[in-house]
């Protein structure tokens, strides 16, 4: 579900107008965070390292309202639940997108995950399923340590979706630290709310116990 944001009455009304109209709306940082409670809970759990992180960040992502805004022919709408579209790895070497829908328990959303990454990979087309607009764009390069990133972008198209890039992880004074690459519109949300975003992430990722999520 979602509701239409009255533009009139809201509080960011000149920060949308104005960036609303540039050609390219969108800001991004990239930050290093500390997972190296969420690694070893991979470890110690036999999960997905890639899912725990993933799942981790959509209920970050979830508590943060400004994720949940979308321009759509000029307007904006808070969605209710963000999901995730993830470029997901072919062992040829390859990817496809791939839709799955967020839970707040764990289990119910590996289990959806798990699904989609097998019909994935299991096809050879990049958009083997389709998703709406209540997505974060979602990618991971796990071979590269990057400290900046940029997206290939259709400018004629309103995106307003969030995208969201994982890196390598690396050891760092027996931490392990990983970069995040984070991108907004900014005429939906400023560095504030993704510095609420980050903050809140990194809280999650030094939870080992996944009940403590929910």
């Amino acid at each position: 579900m979602k509701e239409k944001i009255d533009i009139n009455t809201w509080i960011r009304k000149d920060h949308f107008k104005f960036f609303s109209a540039f050609e390219e709306p969108f800001f991004g940082v990239t930050v290093d965070v500390d997972c190296t409670a969420t690694y070893h809970e991979a470890k110690e759990t036999q999960r997905s390292f890639f899912l725990l992180y993933l799942h981790k960040s959509l209920v970050a992502a979830n508590k943060v309202e400004p994720f949940s805004y979308r321009m759509i022919d000029g307007e904006v709408w808070k969605h209710n639940i963000i999901n995730a579209a993830a470029t997901i790895n072919r062992p040829n070497g390859t990817f496809g997108f791939g839709y799955i829908d967020f839970h707040e328990d764990f289990e119910d959303f590996r289990r959806g995950a798990a699904q989609e990454i097998e019909k994935v990979q299991s096809t050879t087309g990049l958009i083997p399923s389709s998703s709406g607009e209540n997505v974060i764009h979602y990618s991971a390069l796990p071979w590269l340590n990057f400290t900046s990133l940029s997206h290939a972008r259709s400018f004629s198209y309103q995106d307003s979706c969030p995208k969201i890039s994982f890196g390598k992880v690396k050891d760092e004074n027996r931490k392990k630290i990983m970069p995040v690459s984070i991108h907004v519109n900014h005429a939906l949300m400023d560095g504030y709310h993704v510095g609420q975003f980050v903050t809140l992430y990194q809280d999650l990722l030094n939870k080992k116990e996944i009940k403590q999520l929910v």
